[in-house]
């Protein structure tokens, strides 16, 4: 078990928003450090380093629709997750955790990609209310945000399996979605194929958030060297979290997903962790961003008492 109090902290922010279809996630990373984050994160006992932004190129025609043959702004998404790659993996490797800020959740490709190539095992909970796992067959935007957990797992274009070295960076057995309300056809046929255990909100109503902790962190730790945390904003409900890009009704609720970063705190088993879409175009009163900093610092071990 690894404490989670007094850690040296990356941050890393990643703005980008080509891997979805509407603009404005690129802004995230810094709504997400405005909302008071840093200060947060100190006060709790961590020391940060924040690596700034990576650059991302603007392109153009964001609204252009993708095909099954055209995954939209493949090259310049890839690009961005070899650079993210390299600088989580530096982090890691530097004893750091790396804290990743999106930007879309596209860059969970290079997250993911640059943990997996420190530590042999990793173990993947996937905190969204969407599956992600689309491939160029089955999306029906081309959006390669949506394709990003099935990347993870070796599926999909080789410009993005590729990444980091390893084409399968964790395992169907290692891997957990939590808070899931929206799949794809496709996508509930892939999940169901390679085993992979998934909470939907039926599942959280039914068995409270504390059991589906438990029961993901028991799955995703099984066997692993220690766990990264995918956190989409969208996981939550709209009402508590509107900033988001893709927002479905129904979500987790606020105090709900503070518990379950609190219930991953206490297991010390974190070694990694990004928040994405947050989307200050589409947020009201900056509450996402500062929903994003209340659940960051809950996972950093932030108590009330």
């Amino acid at each position: 078990m690894t404490k989670l109090t007094g850690r040296t902290l990356s941050i890393i922010g990643v703005p980008m928003d080509l891997g979805a279809s509407r603009c404005g996630a690129d802004m995230g990373p810094t709504a997400i450090r405005n909302a008071g984050l840093v200060s947060r994160l100190e006060q709790v006992g961590h020391s940060v380093k924040d690596e700034g932004d990576l650059v991302v190129k603007r392109c153009s025609s964001l609204s252009v629709p993708g095909t099954a043959s055209s995954l939209r702004h493949l090259d310049e998404i890839a690009a961005v997750n070899e650079r993210l790659c390299e600088a989580v993996a530096k982090a890691a490797g530097d004893g750091r955790l790396p804290l990743v800020l999106g930007g879309d959740h596209s860059i969970a490709i290079g997250t993911v990609a640059g943990m997996s190539s420190r530590v042999d095992k990793l173990g993947l909970i996937w905190f969204d209310a969407h599956g992600d796992v689309n491939t160029a067959e089955t999306t029906p935007s081309g959006n390669i945000h949506g394709m990003s957990l099935a990347v993870a797992l070796g599926c999909g274009h080789p410009r993005l399996t590729g990444i980091g070295g390893k084409t399968e960076k964790v395992q169907p057995e290692h891997t957990v979605l939590v808070g899931a309300r929206s799949l794809d056809p496709g996508e509930r046929e892939f999940l169901k194929k390679r085993g992979i255990l998934v909470f939907t909100m039926r599942d959280i109503e039914r068995l409270g958030i504390e059991e589906v902790m438990k029961r993901a962190m028991d799955r995703a730790a099984d066997g692993t060297d220690g766990l990264h945390l995918s956190l989409d904003l969208d996981g939550l409900d709209p009402c508590e979290a509107p900033g988001v890009g893709t927002p479905v009704p129904g979500g987790i609720r606020l105090r709900e997903s503070l518990l379950a970063m609190e219930l991953l705190a206490d297991a010390g088993v974190l070694r990694s962790a990004e928040f994405v879409e947050v989307n200050p175009l589409l947020d009201r009163q900056n509450r996402t961003a500062l929903a994003a900093v209340e659940l960051i610092g809950a996972l950093f071990g932030e108590k009330i008492l």
